[in-house]
């Protein structure tokens, strides 16, 4: 190699390590305090509760969140079991949420039907693909438990709110509940569940099922 090729390596190198160093210099440092607070927030626990959970003085917490001290692995331990979660999680930063800036609005009367033999569907939302929660409002036909072949199964989870009439909710592992106006359940949809009408009109209900 020549000297003239050696003198054309060099200042590529230096160019190299100055950018590994503009991004060393971009890494935030590690704010325990700061990841501390936004857990206890998201457990919607104050000081004095989180301080009953995990056996720390309020003081304590309040001068670790404010980064005025830095605490000791027995702490940790007791910060993680207190709050449940993973000694890991008090160093990972935060999820970032970003706005995708979906939206779907359905008018009254205007969702996509769906009739069944034991229920009237509405589908709500129907513009939008993809979607990690399906809401939809139901009319309850079925009268009776032997108005279904088989128990409903589907993967994920549940929620169900009754907007009018009464309705008895079945479910694979519990007792029948009689469920009315207002009233909310949420359930494993895994689970074998169905309902059925038991007012004089047919109940309405919102249903919303997540993946």
């Amino acid at each position: 190699m020549s000297d003239e090729q050696q003198v054309d390596i060099y200042p590529s190198m230096t160019v190299e390590r100055e950018r590994e160093s503009e991004k060393a210099e971009k890494i935030e440092p590690l704010q325990l305090g700061k990841r501390l607070k936004e857990i206890r927030v998201a457990h919607g626990l104050t000081l004095e509760e989180a301080s009953k959970r995990t056996g720390l003085a309020r003081s304590t917490l309040s001068k670790i969140e404010n980064e005025q001290i830095s605490p000791t692995f027995q702490a940790m331990q007791k910060l993680a079991g207190g709050l449940e979660i993973d000694i890991p999680q008090l160093f990972a930063p935060p999820k970032q949420i970003r706005a995708t800036g979906r939206r779907d609005i359905t008018r009254l009367d205007q969702g996509k039907p769906h009739p069944t033999t034991t229920y009237e569907h509405e589908l709500l939302a129907i513009q939008l693909t993809n979607k990690k929660m399906m809401p939809f409002k139901s009319r309850v036909r079925a009268r009776q438990f032997e108005d279904y072949s088989d128990w409903i199964r589907h993967d994920g989870e549940e929620f169900m709110l009754v907007l009018s009439g009464e309705i008895t909710f079945y479910s694979e592992f519990y007792e029948p509940v009689n469920l009315c106006e207002g009233d909310s359940v949420y359930y494993d949809a895994t689970m074998g569940h169905m309902l059925i009408s038991v007012s004089v009109e047919d109940a309405h209900i919102l249903w919303v099922t997540a993946s």
